[in-house]
């Protein structure tokens, strides 16, 4: 009886969730309806799922439809009349979609789509497959309509939005957010009518009472309309070669010839890995997804682009043989369950990384390799967050800035007596609880390759990306069948592959860490002396001072411990307690208390201590009992929305059921389980971690044998945990000469000659970017600038441009005093001076100007890179302007132990978190006058006392305390040192 029900998927006018909806109907007896959100196909898979799989009792015929609308008002709805249906629905409106065009209003269907129109705006003449929708209210105007309607023709229209009052002001507020209108002023024409919710059939007709026809025709209308759809049948694309057979034969081909390119000569235990393997892949029907996944790979080796392949299909050997992953699964021990069980039927999960420079490229091979139709990228829905809520529900109520910044910062505190800031805080929980979607956006990256056109389960967006995106979401992709090959970026093999290119072009020497094994790699003295001391600044994943601190407490020597420490610094298991525990068992020589003897057994490596997310089915399974399909639902189940599922409940319930049943105490079943539990702070499974491990390695390679090209790597590509004044501070303390931005030596990015390293035009604050790009390409094809004149006729730069380069020293090669260069700078431009941007044969004479005594200080150079670069390039502590003396320098903290000690730091970067009792408290990075890095924790009372004030020195006292080897500062007192000012910036 319902054509037109929205879930809150109808961002920001919708109020009830798929759920909602569903339960809603239930309550009153409704038997079908079409789901029809505007705009958008993101929540009939959900809607299906919980029909199916939570409420198989519930008798509810569910058609798909998208309700579309021109400039906020409803033009036409259409109901898929079968699958064909839906299909075109989709087609259509990704088409306007992605080609950025005003919807029509008479759009084109066959007749397996259904239109209906609102009465005032319905077209003269109407198809086989268009109706005219009465809403309640319009019944009084039907006589007035066009007499020619013919009956068959008109339905019910009953728009179902919210569920109750409450419902109705949360759609309120939500178009008043929307449309950015105070409450108070939110045309009438901008929302729903209060009467959009669902009412029981008695109380339907008697809305229609004496047009009995209307509702035969709602009801035949939904009768007409089929749609199935098949949760978890895999919809990937089936082939790479046009036919399975082509396929399997073409992949067996590969992975043997893989296969001996690993590991050569064959032997037993090998043979019988590769074929269980090979078998369950064929079995399982997830050759195509290995081709898609190796055909991208090859490209972009063709290509020249690196990559690294993680995820669970890093516990494949096949994988590992066609070049997908660089891990190998036996040497690790990497459990094959965790990728691969006969219970399994989703395919392995590949996580492909490239560098950010090369992604989008490689997405675009995929889009032109398997088409349009067939791909699209993931979407992801971003959800109402508390303080985002708070100040836009503060604006909409017309609340001041300074009420609503209060309540944002203290929501538990504040105006627990004011009427609208209560209202504020009620509807703001109540979105946040019910994880209210605030409008799609694209997944980290989830590509999706179906062998149906892709509009027969979604429609895309076209965001600024450039890429069609998906409107459901990874849960919904899974439970459908579609599952998603994850093409990520990430900065760190661009920091790998530009630091090679570097090292050829500044050395002359041909390397390629990418190519040693890591086993070679770990073994290297300089690499081992880096990483135990977490020396690990400028290196991917294991440069954070978290990381750097827990590399130091582990005093990590080989590859093994790496990967296990790229795991337990994960949320999930660092905050349960569990890291603690690795870190105290690796230095205990096998004397530490297991929680049970087969949890040791499970985990011998790593000492009992679960750290891995294949350990939460190693541990359910062998421990908890429960099958390998149950565990893998255990496993799914630690993050995200699966958990509250309904499936993950009854595993729990089964675990413990077995648990006690194998006789276990109950203390040990509750430690066990707290500890599978903390995997929902997000972990890694093991062949991730192996993976994320070798580039590691292969980043310390480059900092322990060529620091200087490696961290000019760093630098150019804009990626790392710390700010870009520091890897420069790094390079300086590996003997670099750090020299500003000049016109005739930099380019747009930072360059490195010996051991000189100019900064790139790229980093100077406010200077145009076509202007920092045309310097060198100018200097390039006419030569150096040969001086200031010659540069303003060649480079058409303002004369702000001009004085920012000037300032931070782009002209010292002119050999004249600075303030002099700025003078002769506005000659350039006083408005006698006429300038042609042409390269002159011949240089005309500068005119000789009579300039006084222009006099600069020492400091002003460093206050001018301080402002336009964001940092100077000697020594800050030269700007520090302070009596304080420290007592000490880093490097002597070792030798100070339990006692308290004085240091001034510049501060590098700081960490807020907070105690199990919600707590805030600090940890920070430091730097002394000497450039050693150290690291100081800030207790919950220090942190109140003595906050961080921002950049700068600060004069710290406090304890020095040690974590295996690794010592810190308990701060007991700190205060912010002030800055020297130039005479100069004074007067200024």
């Amino acid at each position: 009886m319902y054509l037109n029900c929205h879930t809150y998927f109808s961002f920001k006018y919708g109020t009830l969730s798929p759920k909602e909806l569903i339960l809603e109907a239930y309550q009153k007896g409704v038997t079908s309806l079409a789901l029809t959100d505007i705009h958008s196909t993101a929540a009939y898979i959900e809607v299906f799922r919980l029909l199916q799989k939570e409420y198989p009792h519930i008798p509810l015929k569910v058609i798909p439809g998208i309700e579309f609308r021109i400039e906020e008002q409803l033009a036409y709805i259409g109901l898929a009349r079968n699958n064909e249906g839906f299909e075109e629905l989709n087609a259509s409106l990704s088409y306007y979609n992605r080609n950025e065009l005003p919807l029509q209003t008479r759009p084109h269907f066959t007749d397996n789509v259904v239109i209906i129109y609102p009465l005032n705006t319905c077209p003269d003449q109407l198809n086989n497959n268009e109706f005219i929708g009465l809403k309640p209210e319009e019944l009084n105007r039907l006589k007035f309509a066009k007499s020619n309607i013919p009956k068959e023709k008109l339905v019910a229209l009953l728009p179902v939005t919210f569920k109750d009052k409450t419902g109705y002001n949360m759609h309120r507020l939500l178009r008043a957010i929307q449309q950015n209108q105070l409450l108070s002023r939110l045309p009438s024409s901008l929302q729903a009518g209060p009467t959009e919710f669902m009412r029981k059939s008695e109380e339907v007709k008697h809305i229609y009472q004496g047009l009995e026809f209307v509702l035969r025709n709602t009801e035949k209308l939904l009768e007409e309309c089929h749609f199935e759809i098949s949760l978890g049948t895999s919809k990937n694309k089936r082939t790479l070669l046009g036919s399975a057979i082509e396929d399997w034969h073409f992949f067996e081909a590969e992975a043997r010839k893989g296969f001996m390119n690993r590991y050569g000569k064959k032997n037993d235990i090998l043979t019988e890995r590769f074929e269980r393997e090979m078998e369950i892949i064929r079995q399982k029907d997830f050759t195509a997804y290995y081709l898609i996944t190796h055909d991208m790979i090859r490209f972009a080796q063709r290509k020249g682009f690196p990559h690294v392949g993680r995820g669970s299909g890093a516990n494949s050997m096949i994988a590992y043989c066609m070049g997908i992953t660089n891990v190998d699964p036996i040497a690790l021990d990497l459990y094959f369950e965790r990728f691969l069980n006969p219970s399994r039927s989703s395919p392995p999960d590949f996580d492909i990384d490239f560098s950010w420079q090369n992604r989008d490229e490689v997405i675009q091979y995929l889009f032109d390799k398997h088409g349009l139709r067939h791909t699209s990228l993931l979407g992801t829905h971003t959800t109402m967050k508390a303080r985002m809520m708070i100040r836009e529900l503060g604006k909409v109520f017309g609340l001041p800035k300074e009420e609503i910044d209060k309540l944002a910062e203290n929501p538990e505190n504040y105006g627990r007596t004011d009427t609208y800031l209560q209202k504020v805080l009620h509807f703001t929980r109540h979105m946040v609880a019910r994880e209210f979607p605030a409008n799609i956006s694209i997944h980290a990256g989830g590509v999706l390759i179906t062998e149906r056109p892709i509009y027969a389960y979604t429609a895309t967006e076209m965001p600024p990306k450039g890429f069609p995106v998906s409107h459901f979401e990874m849960h919904n992709a899974e439970d459908i069948g579609i599952y998603k090959f994850d093409i990520l970026s990430q900065r760190g093999l661009g920091h790998i592959k530009d630091s090679i290119t570097l090292v050829e072009k500044n050395q002359g020497k041909k390397i390629d860490p990418r190519k040693t094994h890591t086993t070679v790699l770990e073994k290297d003295p300089k690499i081992k002396a880096l990483i135990s001391k977490g020396n690990t600044m400028g290196c991917f994943y294991v440069e954070s001072p978290s990381m750097r601190m827990l590399l130091g407490k582990l005093n990590c020597q080989d590859y093994i411990t790496l990967v296990a420490a790229s795991s337990i610094i994960r949320p999930g298991v660092a905050q349960s307690g569990m890291m603690r525990a690795y870190v105290d068992r690796h230095h205990s020589n096998g004397n530490y208390e297991a929680i049970h003897p087969v949890m040791d057994e499970l985990m011998k490596e790593t000492y009992g201590v679960m750290v891995y997310q294949e350990d939460v089915i190693r541990v359910a399974h062998h421990f908890g009992g429960l099958t390998l399909s149950e565990s893998d639902i255990l496993r799914r189940g630690m993050s995200g929305k699966f958990r509250s599922r309904s499936e993950f409940q009854r595993v729990e319930d089964q675990f413990f059921k077995n648990c006690r049943e194998k006789g276990y105490e109950e203390k040990v079943i509750q430690r066990v389980w707290y500890e599978i539990s903390s995997f929902s702070g997000f972990s890694f499974a093991k062949g991730h971690s192996a993976s994320f491990a070798v580039e590691s390695y292969e980043s310390l390679f480059l900092k322990a044998h060529f620091p200087l090209e490696f961290m000019v790597g760093v630098i150019n590509n804009f990626g790392g945990f710390y700010k870009t004044e520091f890897y420069f501070h790094e390079a300086r303390m590996n003997g670099a000469n750090i020299l500003p931005p000049c016109a005739n030596s930099s380019e747009y990015l930072t360059n490195i000659s010996g051991t000189d390293i100019h900064i790139g035009f790229v980093h100077i604050k406010d200077l145009e970017q076509k202007i920092a790009q045309l310097i060198p390409k100018e200097r390039e094809k006419w030569g150096p600038f040969r001086s200031l004149t010659d540069f303003v006729e060649r480079i058409p730069v303002k004369l702000d441009q001009l004085l920012i380069l000037i300032r931070v020293g782009a002209f010292n090669w002119i050999n004249k005093p600075k303030k002099q260069v700025l003078w002769e700078a506005h000659t350039h431009f006083n408005k006698h001076t006429k300038r042609t941007y042409t390269t002159q044969l011949f240089e005309e004479g500068a005119r000789n100007y009579q300039f006084p005594d222009l006099q600069s200080e020492p400091l002003e150079q460093a206050f001018n890179e301080l402002e336009i670069l964001g940092f100077p390039l000697c020594n800050p502590f030269l700007l520090m302007d302070s009596e304080e003396k420290p007592e000490i320098h880093a490097h002597e903290l070792l030798q100070h132990l339990s006692k308290k000690v004085k240091l001034i730091g510049y501060m590098v970067t700081t960490k807020y978190t907070h105690t199990k009792n919600h707590e805030l408290m600090h940890f920070g990075t430091f730097y002394d006058e000497k450039g050693q890095v150290f690291d100081t924790v800030h207790f919950p009372n220090e942190a109140k006392k003595y906050p961080f004030r921002g950049k700068g020195f600060y004069l710290i006292q406090g304890k020095v305390v040690q974590d295996h080897g690794y010592p810190m500062i308990e701060v007991n007192y700190m205060q912010k040192q002030g800055w020297k000012i130039p005479e100069a910036m004074k007067t200024a």
